[in-house]
């Protein structure tokens, strides 16, 4: 009786530690599935918001010549265009700096506070950190203009108003697409627009330029669109949108538009 207890443990135990082998072996094969499953859940989780670009519109306030109701209007129905863009507002600049610039992909500009005070050192901060850390800038018309005071905005707007010179007069002139490559302006050709021409942009900041147009007041061809980088930054600038009927042109809705996708980081598509 002893003798076969005796002979029989040793085939118990073995039994026992090949099950627990074969369970073992049998997580072990399981959890890279597990892992994979986990990763690929959170990426798809990850990248249905990244679908969408959120917009912050700063404006509120501008000079008499400029209705900023009805040009932050014009704007968010061309980019209304683009289903992926979801616009906000912020009408009081001096809010910037207490705003979490960090919920949206892009910070637009529309406004211009020529003669009245710039906002604190404390916004001057959050706009230039959202945009060094990865933040989309897109400056419009007169927002060239803004916070004279700060000496890091023209290397952020990349030119700014020169304080001297202002635009020919209103009226009908031809935008030149200067590179039809570049994601913004890729099968873009050059168009007619009724709108202001600005010859007031200065500044020596490496911009790229993808739109100009020739001024009856100069002779010269000054830049009506352009990018540069801030860092971990994009920025959009276009000279380009004095009114509501001037920012309807196709030509120059279609740059808006591909502006704040591009700025976004996102992929630029044409207008459906």
């Amino acid at each position: 009786m002893t003798s076969m207890h005796s002979s029989l443990l040793p085939r118990v135990r073995d039994t026992r530690i090949d099950g627990q082998k074969r369970r073992y072996s049998r997580l072990r094969s399981t959890v890279p599935w597990v892992i994979l499953i986990v990763v690929v859940l959170c990426g798809l989780s990850k990248a249905k918001p990244a679908s969408s670009i959120r917009v912050l519109i700063v404006t509120g306030t501008d000079i008499e010549a400029h209705n900023w109701r009805e040009t932050t209007i014009a704007a968010m129905e061309e980019l209304s265009k683009d289903p992926r863009i979801k616009a906000d507002t912020l009408t009081d600049i001096y809010k910037l700096g207490l705003t979490d610039l960090s919920r949206y992909d892009v910070l637009y500009l529309n406004f211009n506070n020529w003669g009245k005070p710039d906002p604190d050192a404390q916004a001057e901060n959050n706009l230039k950190q959202y945009v060094a850390r990865g933040g989309g800038l897109v400056v419009v018309h007169f927002a060239s203009g803004s916070f004279e005071t700060w000496p890091e905005y023209v290397k952020l707007a990349g030119k700014v108003w020169d304080r001297k010179n202002t635009h020919d007069p209103r009226g009908a002139f031809k935008v030149e697409i200067a590179d039809s490559l570049h994601p913004i302006t890729k099968g873009m050709t050059s168009y007619d627009t009724d709108d202001e021409l600005y010859i007031c942009l200065t500044g020596n900041e490496p911009v790229h330029l993808l739109a100009r147009a020739k001024s009856v007041v100069t002779g010269k061809y000054h830049p009506m669109a352009f990018t540069l980088a801030y860092k971990k930054g994009r920025i959009f600038h276009t000279a380009l949108g004095h009114d509501a009927r001037a920012i309807h042109v196709a030509g120059t809705a279609e740059l808006i538009r591909r502006g704040v996708a591009w700025a976004a980081g996102r992929p630029v598509t044409p207008a459906g």
